[in-house]
């Protein structure tokens, strides 16, 4: 899928060639974020659908906290202090930057992570976990947090943006998802 943007085009190889695709999706996903909080502007910040959720700040500010949690305490990446990690300004801008600068380092080191440290077990909240599977689960709750900004776009009656396909709003010649025409 081709983006408007990309805020990382080109992805270091890893050691293990059988490992680029975990190399390639985090890119990608870290794309898609970006598409996806591109949509917003400053004064939809503290948009909020429920008294209960976070707003639309809260969410951009938790990915980038969680992210360093993952990387940092789970997989044992070097990060920087969490003191230092948000952005002081508040603006959509700002949090895209501090996010994708915080990605780059991540993807160069995990390209040189050997197989052996991908399948060794680190711990995961309370569970040993092998490396590749705390990795993908950083992945899919990229993706939680992304589909959660994602409706906030559509309650605001803003376009929704392709992640993995076309949407409502966005669509372009050979996207359609069925494999064979119909039968007739």
């Amino acid at each position: 899928m081709k983006y408007e943007s990309s805020a990382i085009a080109e992805v270091t190889r890893a050691a293990n060639p059988l490992l680029q695709h975990a190399l390639d999706t985090y890119a990608s996903e870290t794309n898609k974020v970006v598409s996806v909080w591109s949509q917003f502007a400053d004064a939809d910040l503290g948009f909020r659908p429920h008294e209960r959720s976070m707003n639309v700040r809260e969410t951009m500010r938790h990915q980038v906290l969680s992210e360093r949690r993952f990387f940092a305490e789970f997989l044992g990446s070097p990060e920087p202090p969490v003191a230092e990690l948000l952005p002081v300004e508040d603006s959509v801008a700002v949090h895209i930057t501090r996010f994708v600068e915080l990605v780059h380092p991540r993807l160069e080191w995990l390209a040189a992570r050997e197989t052996v440290w991908w399948l060794a077990t680190s711990q995961f909240f309370d569970a040993p976990r092998e490396r590749v599977w705390i990795f993908w689960r950083r992945v899919l709750d990229t993706a939680h947090h992304r589909t959660q900004l994602r409706v906030n776009l559509r309650l605001l009656g803003k376009p929704v943006v392709p992640t993995y396909g076309p949407t409502a709003d966005m669509t372009w010649d050979g996207a359609s998802p069925r494999l064979a025409p119909p039968r007739q």
